[in-house]
């Protein structure tokens, strides 16, 4: 661990900096360096610590030269230059179609929630990232979801609260008023008994949206199956798509 620790220090590699490539906490990397032997460390975090030092298993570690070309190499890794992400010997994440910042951005968040899963000290990980899979889905549909974000992470300190990444008027407001509803929240001025109503209501509404969801559905459905008996096919298919596409589209206009 001493040659490991030797090598960084030459290549000018910060323990933030490494903490950062390999998706873990600072904290983190110094428990991984007072190990004994880097076979010890996570799996995934070894196989990234080899796929930036360019070598196969931790015995090569001693055999490292670090010269210029060493140096270079591991700066491309480091910067997201390279094609692809290493996971596993026989796992590739493609980022080949990603700018640099991109690459390293998703690989981060990658390796983040998979030090998440694998840590396996929270038994709600998975509904965690369930529910932040279905909150990134929304993102391009629900505008506000982004300004829940850019609440939380100025919160966090993470981000200036002066910075507006989106709309800047209707996030500062948004903010204004998720901020007193967290005051209200912390402080206790809520409780579930004078909330009930409000929240039966919010029940209400997302049936109903549900109820308006499955009904166009049955109605696209509905279209689809005279559209098919008007032309007189059975199914939808590539040869004929476009055809009934543009029949169910005129069976609906009968209807304005």
């Amino acid at each position: 661990m001493d040659k490991l620790n030797e090598i960084l220090q030459e290549l000018g590699i910060s323990k933030v900096k490494l903490a950062k490539y390999l998706g873990v906490s600072r904290q983190m990397i110094y428990n991984y360096l007072e190990m004994n032997d880097v076979s010890r460390w996570p799996k995934d975090k070894k196989m990234k610590l080899f796929n930036l030092l360019n070598i196969k298993e931790a015995s090569e570690i001693n055999n490292i030269k670090v010269d210029t070309e060493f140096i270079n190499k591991v700066d491309m890794v480091l910067n997201g230059e390279t094609s692809n992400v290493s996971v596993t010997h026989s796992e590739i994440i493609e980022f080949k179609e990603l700018k640099p910042r991109e690459q390293e951005l998703l690989n981060d968040i990658i390796f983040m929630i998979k030090e998440r899963f694998t840590d396996g000290t929270s038994g709600d990980t998975y509904a965690t990232y369930k529910y932040l899979l279905h909150f990134i889905q929304g993102l391009e549909n629900v505008k506000e979801l982004k300004y829940v974000m850019g609440y939380f992470v100025k919160l966090l300190g993470f981000v200036n609260p002066e910075e507006y990444a989106f709309n800047e008027e209707e996030q500062f407001i948004f903010e204004s008023i998720m901020h007193s509803a967290m005051i209200l929240y912390r402080d206790g001025g809520a409780s579930k008994t004078k909330l009930a109503e409000k929240h039966l209501k919010f029940v209400a509404e997302i049936e109903h949206k549900k109820e308006e969801k499955l009904g166009r559905t049955e109605e696209i459905n509905s279209a689809k199956i005279q559209a098919l008996h008007e032309l007189g096919y059975t199914e939808i298919n590539r040869d004929n798509a476009s055809e009934v596409l543009a029949k169910i589209a005129e069976i609906q206009s009968r209807d304005v």
